[in-house]
């Protein structure tokens, strides 16, 4: 993706007509999407959904061409057409996607390469369809002559950070490569990654990627959908408007399926830098997408691995304890599938007990089986994630791509969940058989550097090329380009004009209801019958805040052990009941409090608010599951410490909070949880998990008396007990900048997190400031920071800044990953970019701050999640509904006066704390040039020098 390495996962299930309630027996999904599909004379496909709940229309242009469409010595072609198509077009101009997205109060252009399509998306609000029409026809007709090798050299540098940020500087961050290099033979289209190899990009020329363009990327190897709220006929005539006259491309013949068959098995290992707990990974060829065993390897991938009763989990984590979790899973593309399965092991443990245990576990499924039972609940979550698939018109869109490009029918959908849903014992059994039963397989060991001894045996060292860390990269020195000279091409009418707004869309604020229980439980709603859904949370404050500071990781470790049986139910049953419900129940702990999530079927809540109300109420208290999860979250400890991102963000709160107790980490150290005991859990639960300290948030298909009237026993059976907060730090702009910097010896980018401890979301100078920041940081790529360092000097993926307050101060924060050998150059080009904002920051900065922030409110509320987030609000802050409205008239109001003051009062460079995680021998020593002072070297989390709390 533009922001993060992985593709978008866009196979979830969803069909096509009017939404209705589903099939009882569970064989059978009735739920449907209405669309219309017309196809223009150069072969655009260009699908229509027409969803009027929320004012908002999302834009998804989808080409038919991935990595599989590239050749050996010439890979990640696909993945870098996916940035370069962002970065100018001849009728927008440079950069001119990412300032309109800014403008008319977009999500952000984005997109995503996968093996077989590459997706570009955005929702935005409706009266800013036409402007989206014309800029993807940009994309399609008017590109292309953009290109030059200024930009494409550029642009090579970012696609190389994002290698390195995703899998070069990241523990197993390699596995995926070893894993195709070894399961496809050489010169199929699945043998390389879809990022490609660093060498194969930097040696790509013009020509090539120009080549590789003009076979790929015509009208008639794309499908464009339109969904959400907008008048049928009058977008048909804009796209015809804008991409009828646009030629057709070059024929693309379609691929057959290419599935593999593995003549041994091949065994490899890996000494990772990054890993500090061993990992197996065994991977078994299967089939390309819709083929008809594709279905019931999905279902059977759930069958061995997920929940409590599986073979899997008993064998490998309650028996054997060579692990907390086992996950498989199947991905069927669309030349060949794979099965996976994953064991990261506890720490030290040798991967041949693990692979016996494994052995084990399959012996156990061929001798036991599974049961109706067991399938039925597995369909029941699928029927849940169905429905999950629409909530957004960003979704349906996805959903509508993806069956038109791949099985050449957005009408697909309905037979590809019914064929689902329609899966057999036999046919699980019968895939198993084929295709994973003393079958050949790949298998993977990546152990900690320095421990090859925990492989399997028989395991032979895997390549993979390392980048070396040098004071200056071969080929990463680029000339920014400057003004493109290219001939335009024709188009019929003037296209340099960007078109006007349609109709102004009316900002919908959610009706909210309320609810209060005698305990002091109050309830906070929005009644939405889009989707036959409900998702609510139970939000309790505290948390860490509430910890010993002397024993952390208690509440973190509450909310495992909550979730691990009630009083009349096991840790099994309380599992399989949620499943047979099609629902999810998650709980899980922060720094500032605990939530009880929950996702089920409208149908489906009083049954669920039952089982809400004994994890709640009833307790299990389980010693078996005490010590797993206890050994999960020690072993998850272990594998941090040598993450870069994740001890980047631990030095930085342990800096910014000093000694207070939201300076630790909410799992704990390895130490604090061994010392953990059940009474310590027990006495968290007591006197912290009250209803007076809780507040209940509901979205979905119920109204007010539907959700009152399932918390008879929540009203009656919950004692309040007075609870007493500790005090949190106060707002701390730091009198003088030092910069600290965590070692981590060979990292192939430094982390950098730069900022303080701010104020509150309660402050009235939050949201002001919050706006101050848009064109700074928090505008993604409409952003200077983000313009000067990923898209000018080419030193990072991406980098972003921003306020985190709550009802206590929250810190200001900026953050990055950037190329090794220019961490020097990157902290001081952020400085630079500081100290000039507040006298830089003009008239045009804030009329396109303005534009963005009232422009946005259209999509304020669309999902369930936006909902939410608004009725948390309300209920922490004590805020009405009307906060919106007031929001948007303080943007109004905002001078560039007000900007630069902010600027220099809550984004100075000279007070500020600047953490860096990196290679210390290659990068410490330049950065006293920084002018802070000599930067504190930090080799352990535990010699952090901590500021007395205040």
């Amino acid at each position: 993706m533009r922001n993060s390495l992985f593709c978008l996962l866009l196979i979830s299930l969803i069909s096509c007509g009017t939404p209705e309630e589903p099939d009882q027996q569970g064989n059978q999904s009735s739920l449907s999407i209405d669309y219309e599909k017309m196809t223009l004379d150069n072969g655009l496909e260009v699908v229509f959904h027409q969803d009027h709940s929320d004012p908002v229309v999302a834009v998804a242009l989808t080409f038919h061409v991935g990595s599989a469409r590239e050749k050996p010595g010439k890979t990640g072609f696909a993945h870098l057409f996916e940035h370069l198509f962002f970065l100018e077009s001849e009728n927008l101009g440079r950069g001119g996607l990412d300032k309109m997205s800014s403008r008319i109060g977009g999500s952000g252009a984005n997109g995503s390469t996968s093996r077989d399509r590459t997706n570009y998306f955005q929702t935005v609000p409706k009266d800013a369809l036409e402007k989206m029409i014309w800029a993807e026809a940009d994309k399609v007709g008017y590109f292309i002559n953009t290109v030059t090798d200024e930009v494409l050299n550029k642009e090579k540098q970012v696609v190389k950070n994002e290698k390195r940020q995703g899998a070069d500087n990241q523990p197993y961050g390699h596995t995926n490569y070893v894993v195709t290099k070894n399961l496809y033979p050489e010169g199929h289209p699945y043998s390389w990654e879809v990022i490609g190899t660093l060498e194969d990009l930097q040696n790509s020329t013009l020509e090539d990627v120009k080549e590789f363009h003009g076979k790929y990327y015509g009208p008639n190897n794309a499908t464009l959908v339109i969904a959400g709220d907008f008048e049928l006929e009058e977008a048909k005539e804009l796209v015809r408007k804008y991409f009828e006259e646009i030629p057709k491309g070059q024929p693309v013949e379609s691929m057959d399926p290419q599935p593999v068959v593995l003549e041994e098995t091949k065994k490899l290992y890996y000494e990772d830098n990054f890993a500090r707990l061993p990992m197996l990974q065994m991977v078994w060829p299967t089939v390309e997408m819709y083929h008809q065993d594709a279905y019931a390897l999905e279902i059977l991938s759930e069958i061995l691995s997920q929940g409590k009763s599986s073979p899997f989990n008993k064998v490998l984590v309650e028996e054997d304890q060579v692990t907390s979790n086992v996950n498989t899973f199947a991905n069927s593309s669309e030349l060949a599938g794979e099965f996976r399965l994953m064991v990261r092991a506890y720490p030290g443990t040798d991967l041949d007990s693990v692979y016996q245990s494994v052995n084990k576990a399959f012996e156990r499924f061929e001798t036991e089986g599974f049961t109706e039972q067991d399938l039925s609940r597995i369909k029941a979550g699928i029927e849940t994630n169905y429905y999950n698939g629409l909530s957004s018109v960003l979704g349906k869109a996805f959903q509508l791509a993806q069956y038109n490009i791949f099985a050449d029918d957005p009408g697909y959908v309905n037979e590809d969940i019914n064929k689902t849903l329609q899966v057999t014992k036999e046919d699980v059994q019968r895939v198993y058989d084929t295709y994973i039963h003393d079958k050949n397989f790949v298998a993977t060991s990546f152990v900690p550097k320095g421990s090859p001894e925990l492989a399997l045996t028989g395991s032979d060292e895997a390549e993979v090329i390392e980048e070396k860390i040098v004071a200056e990269g071969a080929g990463e020195a680029f000339e920014q380009p400057g003004e493109s000279e290219y001939t335009r091409t024709f188009s019929s009418f003037d296209r340099t004009v960007e078109p006007a707004y349609g109709e102004s869309p009316d900002i919908r604020v959610p009706e909210i209801w309320r609810g209060e229980l005698e305990n002091g439980l109050k309830i906070y709603g929005i009644d939405n019958k889009e989707l036959p859904l409900v998702q609510f949370n139970i939000y309790f404050k505290g948390g860490l805040m509430l910890e010993d500071p002397g024993k952390t990781g208690v509440s973190n470790l509450l909310a495992e052990m909550l979730m691990n049986g009630t009083k009349e139910k096991t840790p099994e049953e309380l599992e399989e009941s949620i499943d047979a419900l099609g629902a999810q129940i998650r709980m899980r702990s922060g720094s500032e409090g605990m939530t009880l999530s929950v996702n089920t079927l409208a149908r489906n809540f009083p049954a669920v608010m039952d089982l809400v109300e004994e994890i709640l109420l009833e307790p299990r208290w389980d010693t078996t599951e005490f010590r797993l999860s206890r050994q999960e979250i020690i072993s998850d400890i272990e594998q941090a410490k040598s993450n870069p991102n994740a001890v980047a963000g631990k030095v930085f709160r342990k800096v910014v909070y000093g000694d207070h107790i939201l300076s630790m980490d909410v799992s704990g150290t390895v130490e604090s949880v061994q010392e953990i005991t059940m009474d310590d859990l027990k006495e968290y639960y007591k006197r912290y998990l009250v209803p007076n300290v809780a507040a209940m948030h509901v979205v979905g298909s119920i109204n007010d008396e539907g959700v009152m009237n399932e918390l008879n026993k929540l009203e009656t059976d919950w004692q309040v007990r007075e609870v007493e907060f500790p005090e949190a730090r106060p707002m701390k702009i730091p009198e003088n900048s030092t910069v600290y910097f965590y070692d981590i010896p060979g990292a192939k980018q430094s982390v950098l997190n730069f900022g303080y401890l701010a104020m509150p979301e309660t402050h009235p100078d939050y949201w002001p400031a919050t706006i101050m920041n848009y064109k700074l940081g928090g505008g993604g790529f409409a952003s200077r920071l983000m313009q000067e360092l990923r898209e000018g000097k080419g030193y990072t993926y991406g980098i972003g800044s921003g306020f985190s307050g709550s009802d206590i101060p929250g810190p200001f924060s900026i953050g990055s990953g950037v190329r090794t050998n220019v961490t020097f150059e990157s902290a001081d080009l952020i400085r630079q970019i500081l100290a000039d904002y507040a006298d830089s920051y003009s008239e045009k900065d804030l009329e396109d701050t303005k534009s963005y922030f009232i422009k946005s409110n259209a999509r304020a509320f669309e999902t369930a999640g936006a909902k939410l987030n608004m009725l948390e609000k309300l209920s922490r802050y004590g805020w009405s509904a009307e906060y919106v409205t007031e929001r948007e008239e303080i943007v109004k109001s905002m001078t560039t006066a007000q900007i630069s003051e902010l600027a220099r009062t809550y984004a100075d460079p000279e007070h500020m704390i600047y953490i860096i995680a990196g290679d210390a021998e290659t990068q410490l020593d330049r950065l006293k040039d920084l002018g802070f002072g000599e930067p504190v070297l930090i080799r352990d989390l535990e010699s952090i020098p901590l500021e007395p709390e205040m």
